[in-house]
C-alpha cells in the first residue's frame, strides 16, 4: 500500500516534534526539596559560594546572579556578606570557613534566611559546539540556627551561541522559585 504525501508529511513533523521535546528535556535537571514556609519581607544574605569547578571565581559569578534573582522576587532586603580578604580559588579549602564567618556576620545583623550554594559546573562543553554547561546547588538557611530549610540542584545545558551567564541564571530561577514557593 503507498501512503499519501500528506500522510508521510504529518508522521515525519510528528517524528520531528517529539525529538524536539526529548532534546529539550534532556537540556535541564532538578532535583529540590519541598518548599519551606518562610517569612514574608524578611531580611536575607548571600553566603559565599563553593566553587567545586576548574573556572576561577565560578562561586562570585554564581553568587552575584543568585542575590540579584533573589532581589527580584521581593522576599525582603537582600544583603551579601562582606568580602573576606581571602579570594576564591581553584579548590579552595578554605570555602567553609568563609561561609561560616559570613553566617556569624549575619547573626550580628539580625538577618532571617541565608541563601547558599555551590558550584558543580561552570564551563563550555569540548567539541565543535562548545554548549554552555552550569551546575549548582543551593540551601536556603535559618541564619539563626544555622539549619538547611530547602536544597536544591540542578544543572542546565544550553546552545552553542547562547552565553554560560544566560544558562546559568536561567538554572539559578527555576532553583530560587521552586525554593520560594512556600513563601507566596
Amino acid at each position: 500500500m503507498l501512503h499519501s504525501p500528506p500522510s508521510h508529511a504529518r508522521r515525519l513533523r510528528l517524528l520531528l516534534a517529539t525529538g524536539a521535546i526529548a532534546l529539550l528535556g534532556a537540556c535541564s535537571t532538578l532535583d529540590q526539596g519541598r518548599a519551606p514556609q518562610l517569612e514574608r519581607q524578611a531580611g536575607w544574605v548571600v553566603l559565599p559560594f563553593a566553587n567545586h569547578t576548574e573556572t576561577p571565581l565560578a562561586g562570585q559569578r554564581a553568587e552575584a546572579i543568585a542575590q540579584s534573582l533573589l532581589a527580584a522576587q521581593d522576599v525582603g532586603q537582600v544583603r551579601r556578606a562582606p568580602v573576606s580578604s581571602q579570594q576564591e580559588g581553584l579548590f579552595n579549602a578554605a570555602d567553609a570557613q568563609r561561609a561560616e564567618d559570613a553566617l556569624t556576620w549575619a547573626r550580628e545583623q539580625k538577618l532571617r534566611y541565608a541563601l547558599t550554594g555551590s558550584v558543580e559546573e561552570w564551563r563550555y562543553k569540548v567539541g565543535v559546539d562548545g554548549e554552555p554547561a552550569a551546575g549548582v546547588t543551593l540551601q536556603i538557611l535559618d541564619v539563626a540556627t544555622g539549619d538547611t530549610l530547602w536544597s536544591g540542584s540542578g544543572g542546565q545545558s544550553g546552545w552553542s551561541r547562547e552565553a554560560l551567564s544566560a544558562v546559568a541564571q536561567k538554572l539559578i530561577r527555576k532553583l530560587l522559585q521552586s525554593g520560594l514557593a512556600g513563601s507566596r
